[in-house]
């Protein structure tokens, strides 16, 4: 019985850390309870448990409770480093999906992951993930329906970046896949020029 009881256990947080890991944001643990059929006490009492382990382990993130939920965060420690990879991430070129993603969601805001999976045909968390961070697109509303799931719009970097004064200046499209031509108009608008000599100097030789 002691076995069983360790073999559950270990699922369960197992099942924690994965639904922690694709939370963009803090997941109440009324819910967590809900989606790991165990008592709410039970799941505060794990996600404490896992979070001293982590401090203890010295790693480089950490499971926070914050606006009354759990998630998983980068340890202040490292704020340096993590600052670094972001700025340094932004001067990427901004992937095919990730236009895509825009594409749909300029056309077609406000919507949900869920949605955006529903017309792209793929889980969409990473793209948009870069999306958000990068400031193209930020939650606007929640959805009235069961789950008020976040609904996401674009920003006002987005226009900024596309030159356009308002979402009623985007091109016209019959589908909300976009064509070869707006993807490479968005992807012209929407690169960024690194602020350094060496980033110009790259960009003058891709040109």
């Amino acid at each position: 019985m002691a076995d069983e009881e360790t073999q559950i256990s270990a699922e369960v947080v197992r099942a924690l850390e994965g639904i922690l890991l694709v939370a963009m944001e803090p997941v109440d643990p009324t819910l967590l309870a809900q989606l790991l059929e165990q008592p709410v006490a039970v799941v505060e009492g794990l996600c404490e448990r896992l979070s001293m382990a982590y401090a203890e382990a010295g790693h480089g993130f950490q499971l926070v409770k914050v606006a009354g939920g759990y998630r998983f965060q980068s340890h202040p420690d490292v704020s340096a480093y993590v600052e670094r990879f972001v700025l340094d991430s932004q001067q990427a070129r901004i992937s095919s999906a990730a236009l895509e993603t825009l594409a749909i969601i300029a056309y077609k805001q406000p919507l949900s992951r869920q949605q955006v999976a529903s017309i792209r045909g793929v889980d969409p968390d990473a793209v948009m993930r870069t999306l958000q961070a990068r400031g193209y697109i930020t939650e606007v509303s929640r959805d009235d329906g069961p789950g008020q799931a976040i609904l996401f719009g674009t920003t006002a970097m987005f226009l900024e970046r596309l030159g356009l004064d308002s979402l009623a200046s985007l091109p016209p499209i019959a589908d909300f896949v976009p064509p070869a031509e707006v993807v490479e108009a968005l992807e012209q608008g929407l690169r960024i020029v690194p602020a350094n000599p060496m980033g110009a100097s790259r960009n003058e030789v891709e040109g």
